[in-house]
């Protein structure tokens, strides 16, 4: 992950009771190279705001909403120097509970407010927020990003009724969820497995260059739906746009969205209906992928003859280093599944995202074992959430 997140959080631990904000701003300024933006201050590893109180308690405003959107794709940190200890807290948004100041126009089309310190969530999923969980929790935020967090963040501030809902499990879709995992060894098994995988393999290969080019952008997100797209999208002419753009258009990539479904490959079989979600790693980095909305995954799984699948697409500096087609049973995967509830909203399950160590191994080496009652206590779990 981030080297300088470590040796930031040794450097302001030895200078913990300095009792001074503006020389300890100083000082890691002169350490870490920073620049100062207003009451920020950044390099390409990390953007740090300073504060100070008597205790942690601390009600200081932090920083606007639409200030923190420019950091936010970097671990956002806030140093608190109290008399005897310095803290560090991670305050990017999915670490705030919402927006307090001068926000009540605040919406997904206009970004309005500021946070406090004690809007900056101290745990998250039993994750203590301190310098020693820095890499751990920014992994969990990265995937998901600022705009993944906008809603959840303009319902929490407003108190407005979120719009999702939850999907209503009756005794029936009941049985076909948890027959899921039987399913899904079931195709694993099947030489339609086979053809799935050969499928993606394919275009894989075909689009194998302009996959290289696009892992350069740094950006997850957009790297993430860039290649998505150019192995599973159906609209010819902007695949073409978007290999045209990566191949060096001083025009830079077109803009385009890409659906908010479950799978980016759909694949109807005899047996089975398959949802494929690709999903691309960066063999180098350390990240935590996005999995599935729990809630869109069980209606799916309702459906009779569901099958649904991640196919991982492991990229090194200059090759494709392997492919994977998993079950989302496969036991490793579903020991390294982590839910995130707090995340959602109020009317939803939450949603799910993997351990990237497992990613790279199943990569590396693929397994396609499935235990169904280990499967199956984890859909029971994930059903009563």
């Amino acid at each position: 992950m981030n080297n300088a997140l470590p040796e930031l959080a040794s450097f302001i631990t030895t200078h913990d009771g300095i009792n001074d904000k503006a020389n300890l701003s100083r000082l890691v300024l002169e350490r870490f190279q920073l620049i100062k933006d207003r009451s920020v201050y950044y390099n390409d590893d990390f953007a740090i705001r300073f504060s100070s109180a008597s205790t942690t308690s601390f009600s200081n405003t932090v920083l606007s909403l639409s200030s923190l959107r420019k950091y936010d794709y970097q671990p956002f940190i806030v140093c608190l120097v109290t008399p005897k200890k310095n803290y560090l807290f991670l305050a990017n948004s999915t670490f705030l509970k919402k927006v307090s100041h001068s926000s009540q126009a605040l919406r997904a089309n206009n970004i309005r407010g500021s946070f406090n310190g004690s809007d900056i969530l101290r745990e998250f999923e039993g994750i203590k927020n301190s310098s020693y969980n820095l890499e751990r929790l920014f992994a969990i935020h990265e995937p998901i990003g600022f705009e993944g967090n906008l809603e959840r963040l303009v319902e929490a501030t407003n108190n407005i009724s979120p719009t999702g809902q939850k999907f209503d499990v009756t005794d029936m879709a009941r049985n076909v969820i948890l027959s899921s995992p039987d399913r899904a060894k079931a195709f694993i098994e099947s030489e339609d497995s086979k053809t799935l995988k050969s499928e993606l393999d394919a275009l894989v290969s075909k689009h194998k260059n302009e996959i290289l080019l696009a892992a350069f952008i740094e950006n997850v997100n957009v790297r993430g739906r860039v290649i998505e797209y150019l192995i599973a999208g159906e609209d010819e002419r902007l695949r073409q746009e978007i290999i045209v753009a990566l191949r060096g258009n001083k025009k830079g990539l077109p803009e385009f969205k890409t659906a908010n479904e479950l799978g980016d490959y759909h694949r109807t079989f005899d047996r089975f209906v398959t949802e494929t979600d690709i999903k691309t790693k960066i063999m180098v980095l350390s990240s935590n992928p996005k999995a599935y909305n729990i809630d869109k995954i069980l209606k799916f799984l309702s459906e009779e003859k569901s099958v649904f699948l991640f196919y991982f697409v492991g990229v090194d500096p200059t090759q494709i280093a392997s492919t994977a087609l998993v079950s989302m049973f496969q036991s490793d995967l579903l020991n390294a599944t982590i839910t995130l509830r707090h995340w959602a909203g109020r009317n939803s399950r939450g949603v799910t995202q993997f351990e990237g160590k497992t990613i790279e191994s199943l990569i590396r080496n693929p397994k396609d074992q499935i235990a169904p009652e280990s499967a199956k206590e984890f859909l029971n779990e994930i059903i009563n959430l």
